[in-house]
């Protein structure tokens, strides 16, 4: 199950297949093949060996592509990072991944700069990608120049070798480094190949971060079957629609805000999106009125992913979506899920519990934290942290994390429930609920929201209506706060912790 074998099979069996559409350049399999080559002997010439760490400080580009997949081919680990860390939090995982060597991107360069003081990295491995370079850096053009583009020597790799370190957002804590095995990417490869229905005839448009896991959930079937990969350097509606149209691209995966913007995109032709076979979104819930909206705008093409980088997934699929539409899925094949209660006893259909989950998918634990894999996989399961419940035929329902639950006066409060009831209100595209200290109630729910473009409604009016429509006393909420926009991490993914963090005292 050795992932870096698939890019050299498709340049030997269709050399001129288009691989990869980048920044109005295009390479054929045998040309990718060649680059990644180039890269694989140059970093095993620089002395970097199987099972040590690489890094990444980029957003989408070419050589980030590069990077993922001569690593795959000598057994070298791959490590993105984000870019939107602080200095002192890139030096922290940097050094806690172990990284040898470390490519930024010019646009992140200061970013490094500024950590430097507390890495464990020399200067000579840390290597600046692009046009513009720094004298305080390796330059990537040298660091490959005098590398061979043959194939590099044959790294033995077995199941158990790593490909990639991934570090988790930090959404509920400090961030984890997820390992993710070539045993477990192949199957990324074959389960999702089939659960989106991928081709060799497929074209994916990825147009987010390609740093975070979900990007791997279509990329990699994609490259399994030998399709097109069209990557942006960052996400713009416009783009995305003329790519699609002009590309006639089959698959592409949204995080639910991108979604939002399609479908509020006051000059959409749906017709230029006639070619989409797969819209999957994945990263957070997507409630159920943008659901529906967006099945409205594109029916037959609206697929659900709900997952945890640590390996647990189910998926919604389009023909499921008019019967199940509130459901995230269920488990594609190989996987099983089970809902528990806080004694670990399976809770029966239509109760809500913790979502725990095992498969094939499974990380082998977070890097060097065997007491955190303790606590997130026991006898074989993962424990989510996610409140859910499924029904009689197996689809789950998704209620809430478990760490985000609000206890108010001694009651339970799920955000998501407020969530649904203030997204439908029509001035509102985007909701984020959580809680806040109370005196009397122990915590008590705030709403922030982000308006639909041209939209104007007072909070007081909007927190009024809200608290009109929630389907109980205890979800009022005490506050609503309007908001441009939520922070994000790289994902996309809404950080309700910045915003709640804002307002404390």
């Amino acid at each position: 199950m050795d992932i870096g074998t698939l890019i050299p099979r498709h340049a030997q069996y269709r050399p001129d297949h288009t691989a990869i559409v980048f920044d109005g350049n295009r390479l054929t399999y045998a040309a990718f093949n060649q680059r990644i080559n180039k890269l694989a002997n140059a970093l095993l010439a620089g002395g970097i060996t199987k099972g040590q760490m690489v890094a990444t400080v980029m957003p989408n580009c070419q050589e980030l592509l590069d990077i993922y997949w001569a690593a795959a081919k000598t057994g070298i680990v791959v490590v993105p990072m984000s870019p939107l860390l602080q200095p002192k939090g890139l030096a922290k995982l940097l050094n806690d991944a172990d990284a040898v060597m470390v490519f930024v991107h010019p646009n992140y360069a200061p970013l490094v700069d500024a950590s430097r003081d507390g890495l464990d990295i020399p200067s000579d491995k840390i290597v600046l990608t692009g046009e513009d370079h720094s004298d305080r850096f390796r330059r990537y053009e040298d660091f490959v120049s005098d590398a061979p583009s043959d194939d590099p020597p044959d790294a033995a790799l077995s199941d158990d070798d790593i490909y990639n370190i991934i570090y988790s957002s930090g959404t509920t804590g400090d961030p984890k480094g997820i390992v993710h095995t070539h045993y477990v990417r192949a199957n990324y490869c074959t389960m999702f190949s089939q659960a989106f229905r991928m081709s060799p005839e497929s074209i994916l448009l990825q147009t987010g971060a390609a740093i975070f896991n979900g990007a791997f959930v279509l990329s990699l079937p994609l490259f399994y079957n030998g399709g097109t990969y069209i990557l942006h350097e960052a996400f713009d509606m416009d783009r995305v629609i003329e790519t699609v149209r002009d590309e006639g691209v089959t698959h592409i995966m949204m995080v639910p805000a991108q979604i939002i913007q399609l479908i509020d995109h006051p000059e959409l032709d749906p017709d230029d999106l006639k070619s989409l076979e797969c819209v999957l979104s994945l990263g957070a819930p997507l409630h159920l009125e943008h659901k529906k909206r967006f099945d409205a705008l594109l029916p037959g093409r609206f697929y659900e992913l709900y997952g945890l980088t640590e390996g647990f997934m189910t998926i919604l699929d389009k023909n499921d979506f008019p019967r199940k539409p509130e459901s995230v899925g269920a488990c594609p094949p190989f996987l099983e899920m089970r809902i528990r209660d806080d004694n670990g006893s399976n809770l029966p259909a239509n109760e809500i519990g913790e979502i725990v989950g095992r498969g094939p998918h499974l990380m082998p634990g977070y890097y060097k934290r065997p007491d955190l894999t303790a606590e997130a996989i026991k006898e074989g399961w993962l424990y989510s942290g996610d409140l859910g419940y499924m029904d009689e035929d197996g689809f789950l329902y998704l209620v809430d994390r478990k760490k985000e639950m609000i206890i108010s006066g001694g009651v339970n409060v799920y955000p998501r429930d407020i969530e649904d009831v203030a997204v439908a209100h029509p001035d509102v595209s985007e909701v984020a609920v959580f809680g806040l200290p109370d005196e009397k109630w122990g915590e008590t729910p705030i709403c922030a929201v982000v308006l639909k473009t041209d939209a104007s409604v007072a909070e007081e009016t909007l927190k009024d209506w809200i608290n009109a429509n929630v389907a109980a006393k205890f979800q009022r909420v005490s506050r609503v706060l309007i908001m441009d926009d939520f922070p994000r991490n790289a994902a996309g993914k809404t950080l309700k912790r910045a915003i709640r963090d804002g307002l404390l005292p």
